[in-house]
């Protein structure tokens, strides 16, 4: 089976970018138009210290910054329809090189700030006239000590020209350049393996083609391995470099502190896991036994061990299953997602050159913008979800944060999204039994195993490659594999077989390219499975609060915006919460098979 050409796709599957933009020309008027009004921000400088030419200036760069994201943001999402056109690449290239322009433009502004006292800096705050860039002077306050001279500023901004190049040769190389060999599927048909292929022939029932997908992907990574780490490692130094100019002592703390958020949860999270790997593995031994597997192979951890209730589903059931799973947080909350499928929203399917994967994106004044792969698995079920979670969570900021304060911390980026999943699990679950309970069960278990601990064991591993560079040592090919496979060793224990291919997985992960970014999938999990409960049990009493964390954007810390929903992972409550939560589904899941094993013999998972 062929992937389809973009132009085979009906429109009602492709969301509308019009709403950025409404055609490529419009596009290249803004983008001169901006490239001359930005030039005007340079006549603020060293005039700050008067407060009619610091609102001015911040009320331009508010503006400019606008259009630049929405520059950028519109030629990144046509690229990512079809990766190999090169008018589009071409359009990203310049809209990047834009921001980077005002970047190095507008670097005096912080500098000057730095330069009044922290009561002048207070009083802005705290009045009316400058109330939509209170957060932003609060950072001022905070980030006193780190920023550099008004020329090293401007030399650090210029630095962002070539700064995402190690994520553009990958972006590149995986979307673009990499190839497969074909796989044979269970019925004999060949396929051409991409990166929604992979994903579904990892749940075919048959071993053999579960084998030949794994090899098909990582030989080609493999055989690239020494191009790919070099390029890793160049990401890893330019992380270490930004973090040392700035006076900390590892690109971690560097990377938590400019999202406010202490280290406290990431020693806690690393803890916890630690603690629930022995669940972990107790889960794994189980597959094996219910595959009936003599060998069980890391390429035999996404086929569903409940066969007979895969859900499999096409898109339209899929969107209305999500809507009603949701439908739980009230009317208002439903409203606003049943537009995001009419209305533009989502780019459905997969097509010729597509960006792999599925993200959530948009720009201030226009909806929030979902790309999706989706090819009828259940985790392509769940991804729809999840990906609407990040889209309302953009949404409710947007609509109740002005510009500057309207854009949310990674930090608490995944939680929203996760909430989403979490509760259609629990809607599936709640009228399923025999093999749906099992599997559902089983899912959810996954969903801890490759969200909860699989992303902290990346965390591991990007510890691991940062530490390297920190202590001046080479970074390469042959340590970076090995680390990765001690890891995946150490994560899920005796009861698979570590394939020796696994040990250049690291090499696939695009997410490496944005540092220390994966762990907080593993802690919006954490809260996610509070907050779903809460929701699930207290209504909307609850909801109201949560409704809060969803508007607040950018307009508090992170923590502190979490708390709004009743969530602290500065303790230990949410990390056992969660950890309880995967330990009593692994328990319930061991109890149906035990039944079902005491009725009839147990099947076997044949080639």
């Amino acid at each position: 089976m062929k992937l389809k050409k973009r132009n085979d796709i009906p429109a009602s599957y492709k969301w509308r970018l019009e709403d950025i933009f409404p055609s490529d020309e419009a596009w290249e008027e803004c983008f001169f138009a901006t490239q001359e009004r930005m030039t005007k921000v340079s006549s603020f400088a060293d005039k700050l210290a008067d407060d009619d030419c610091l609102f001015d200036c911040l009320t331009l760069s508010t503006s400019v910054s606008h259009d630049i994201s929405r520059l950028y943001q519109y030629a990144r999402m046509r690229r990512d329809e079809d990766t190999r056109i090169s008018l589009y690449q071409g359009m990203s290239d310049r809209a990047e090189s834009l921001a980077v322009r005002y970047s190095s433009l507008s670097s005096f502004i912080t500098p000057e700030l730095v330069t009044f006292s922290v009561d002048k800096l207070k009083a802005l705050a705290e009045s009316k006239r400058f109330a939509d860039y209170s957060v932003m002077l609060e950072e001022v306050i905070r980030n006193k000590n780190i920023i550099l001279s008004k020329k090293e500023e401007k030399l650090l901004r210029e630095t962002g020209l070539f700064a995402e190049t190690a994520d553009e040769v990958f972006s590149m190389f995986d979307n673009a350049d990499i190839k497969f060999a074909p796989v044979k599927d269970e019925n004999g048909n060949e396929r051409e393996v991409s990166h929604g292929v992979y994903s579904l022939l990892l749940q075919s029932p048959d071993q053999s083609v579960r084998a030949a997908a794994f090899e098909s992907m990582f030989s080609a990574y493999r055989d690239h391995i020494n191009m790919l780490a070099a390029n890793y490692g160049g990401n890893v130094k330019k992380d270490w470099f930004y973090a040392k100019i700035r006076g900390f002592s590892s690109a971690l703390d560097y990377s938590m502190y400019c999202e406010n958020v202490p280290p406290t949860c990431y020693r806690k999270l690393l803890s916890a896991v630690e603690k629930g790997l022995k669940p972990l593995h107790r889960y794994v031994a189980l597959r094996r036994r219910v595959l009936g597997l003599k060998d069980l192979n890391m390429y035999d951890l996404y086929v569903p061990i409940v066969r007979e209730a895969r859900i499999s589903m096409p898109y339209e059931q899929a969107v209305q299953t999500v809507k009603t799973a949701l439908s739980v947080m009230g009317n208002e909350y439903s409203s606003v997602l049943a537009t995001a499928f009419t209305d533009g929203w989502i780019d459905v399917f997969e097509n010729k050159g597509k960006r792999s994967g599925a993200y959530s994106w948009g720009c201030y004044g226009v909806h929030p913008f979902v790309l999706l792969n989706y090819t009828e698995t259940a985790h392509d079920v769940f991804t729809i979800a999840h990906e609407l979670g990040h889209a309302m969570h953009s949404y409710y900021s947007d609509a109740n944060q002005p510009e500057p304060k309207a854009g949310y911390e990674i930090f608490v980026a995944e939680i929203a999204s996760t909430v989403n999943e979490v509760l259609l699990l629990k809607h599936l679950l709640k009228s399923a039994d025999g093999e749906m309970k099992k599997y559902l069960l089983s899912y959810y278990l996954d969903m801890f195993r490759t969200t909860l601990f699989r992303q902290t064991m990346f965390s591991e591993f990007e510890v691991y490659a940062h530490s390297v560079v920190e202590k001046g040592e080479p970074i390469t090919a042959e340590d970076l594999s090995r680390e990765y496979y001690d890891l995946n060793r150490k994560y899920y224990g005796r009861a698979v077989r570590h394939n020796d291919l696994i040990r250049y997985e690291w090499a696939r992960i695009p997410h490496f390219y944005t540092s220390y970014y994966v762990y907080k999938y593993a802690t919006g999990l954490t809260a996610a499975v509070t907050i779903a409960d809460n929701i699930l049990t207290r209504g909307a009493e609850y909801f109201d609060k949560y409704r809060a964390f969803l508007s607040a954007g950018g307009s508090m810390a992170p923590l502190d915006i979490l708390r709004l929903a009743e969530v602290d992972l500065e303790t230990d409550e949410p990390y056992d919460r969660a950890m309880k939560e995967f330990a009593s589904t692994l328990s319930a899941l061991e109890k149906c098979f035990e039944e079902e094993a005491a009725k009839t013999p147990a099947r076997k998972d044949g080639k």
